[in-house]
């Protein structure tokens, strides 16, 4: 008997593994066929080897209470390093722009990962980020990495229009605290991301940042 229009050609469960597989970022159908029979002709062990993989990463897997960054302990070995200077913190929209920044080897503050930038259009407004709670480590101290008070914040924000906006926004607001304000040099292409720089690029940006004036975006 012929197959119905919308009748898969696989069993249930295969199709239901090529299903979720497309649903991962840039991963069409195709690939997701040959994602699924790669799982298909692993061995038992190795197919839950990644089973328990993704089951990890969603149960033990959370954010910083200090810096937001990705951590399965808490607070996150960044934090909590005594070969880090925690009175100087570089701020970056996402955990991934922190990770391709220490690639670079350079940097040896710590952190605070905004999970996101100000976009107005897209409805993504201060109170949406993690701002207040860089404030806050900010002036109370001992809400800092080591309860030391913070000395410089560096603005590691992508070149683009929505990391200008949102790094005026923030320049205003820490000169109103009196602390120091740097951004990372812009050997950064614009309209560029941090995550796909390279580490050369990022090391230079890091050493050759820039007191940060409220004018210069």
């Amino acid at each position: 008997m012929p197959l119905r229009h919308n009748q898969s050609v696989y069993p249930e469960p295969v199709e239901r593994l090529i299903d979720e597989f497309t649903r991962l970022p840039g991963i069409g159908r195709r690939s997701a066929e040959r994602m699924a029979f790669h799982v298909l002709k692993a061995t038992e062990e190795e197919a839950m080897r990644l089973s328990q993989a993704v089951a990890d990463v969603k149960q033990k897997v959370r954010c910083c209470s200090i810096c937001f960054n990705l951590t399965d302990v808490e607070p996150c070995a960044i934090c909590t390093s005594p070969q880090r200077d925690p009175s100087k913190v570089l701020v970056v929209e996402q955990a991934r722009d922190l990770i391709s920044l220490e690639q670079t080897g350079v940097y040896k503050g710590v952190y605070h990962v905004l999970t996101g930038r100000i976009d107005p259009l897209g409805g993504v407004e201060p109170g949406d980020l993690t701002i207040a709670r860089l404030f806050d480590r900010l002036e109370n101290p001992e809400h800092n990495s080591g309860g030391v008070k913070i000395q410089e914040v560096i603005l590691g924000l992508n070149p683009d229009l929505e990391g200008d906006t949102t790094g005026l926004y923030l320049a205003d607001e820490l000169a109103k605290r009196g602390v120091g304000v740097t951004r990372l040099a812009r050997g950064l292409p614009a309209g560029s991301h941090l995550e796909f720089a390279s580490k050369a690029v990022l090391a230079d940006a890091i050493e050759g940042r820039q007191a940060m004036k409220l004018d210069d975006v």
